[in-house]
């Protein structure tokens, strides 16, 4: 398979950006595609090793492009996952004014994170989505939108200038994105790991979902994402992408996989990878019962029972 990563482009994007923060990126080449969709098809078809893609920001939640993308089609795994803390900068053309703008273009997960500020700032400017904010400040350049919300280092990339720099309305907001390939066997756990899955019913009743989530609790496992997603197949038809603290490895994690798939009509397994947010040393203990010595002591335990040893 080709030594190259593809991600959301085009040059200049926040997802460059925090792709270059891993160090195996350095020795890929680095292909910008032109949708979220077009960077996970490329690892399908074997044109890329992985692709980088956003997921998820702290102030919308799950980015329902990529969600969606990892739910249809041949199955993709995630093996690693960056936080990048976003602040945007207002780009225009040299020469323009505030007061000149009136269309503006981003990506649709900017919108919710600079809302605010373009209702006090502009609030007569019409918004324009695009397909990533890089390709909002490239159309700014030729001319088809007044201005783009994106990182201030895209600027330069596109013969921009930032008017205004700084803006969100969200203190802190930061997006994760994952490094996303063909499936394969997990990387051996780290200590401080999150594993993402995602599940279908098997009919719509009473208590479904807290069924699904008593697998997860019932083992002292912790929910980091859960958000429910329509799977085409009408009205309230819909699956759940969920991300669970720990390893597939990890006796609970692996024990409530098994749970789901007895009872799930359909459990896609999207990995098991570090978490970008804590070190192993940060990761408190599990709760009483839950650990890997536990469960084995609890197995060993019926076993003896089962043999008359008890």
């Amino acid at each position: 398979m080709p030594a190259s990563y593809a991600y959301l482009g085009p040059e200049g994007t926040f997802t460059e950006v925090a792709l270059r923060t891993l160090p195996e990126a350095a020795t890929r080449e680095l292909i910008p595609y032109v949708s979220v969709q077009s960077a996970l098809d490329a690892v399908r078809a074997g044109e890329a090793e992985a692709a980088f893609v956003p997921i998820e920001n702290s102030v919308e939640g799950g980015i329902t492009t990529t969600l969606d993308e990892l739910v249809a089609g041949a199955p993709l795994m995630i093996y690693r996952e960056v936080l990048l803390s976003i602040t945007f900068a207002l780009l225009v053309r040299p020469g323009t004014a505030l007061s000149d703008i009136k269309t503006v273009s981003a990506h649709p997960a900017a919108q919710p994170q600079v809302r605010n500020w373009l209702k006090n700032n502009l609030p007569y400017a019409h918004w324009e989505s695009a397909a990533s904010n890089a390709d909002a400040a490239r159309l700014v350049q030729e001319g088809q939108y007044d201005a783009a919300f994106a990182g201030e280092f895209a600027a330069a990339r596109y013969g921009l200038v930032a008017l205004e720099t700084g803006i969100h309305d969200a203190e802190n907001a930061q997006t994760r994105f994952v490094l996303v390939g063909r499936p394969a066997r997990p990387a051996a756990p780290s200590g401080a790991d999150k594993t993402s899955v995602v599940l279908w019913q098997r009919d719509d009743h009473p208590g479904g979902l807290r069924d699904l989530l008593g697998e997860f609790a019932t083992r002292g496992i912790n929910l980091m994402l859960l958000q429910s997603r329509p799977t085409g197949a009408g009205i309230g038809n819909y699956c759940f992408c969920i991300d669970a603290e720990g390893h597939i490895s990890d006796r609970r994690v692996a024990e409530a996989l098994m749970g789901l798939k007895r009872i799930c009509l359909q459990v896609r397994f999207l990995g098991s990878y570090p978490r970008a947010d804590l070190k192993p040393s940060e990761v408190d203990a599990p709760r009483l019962g839950t650990s890997d010595e536990e469960f084995v002591s609890a197995a060993d335990w019926v076993a003896r029972c089962q043999d008359g040893r008890f």
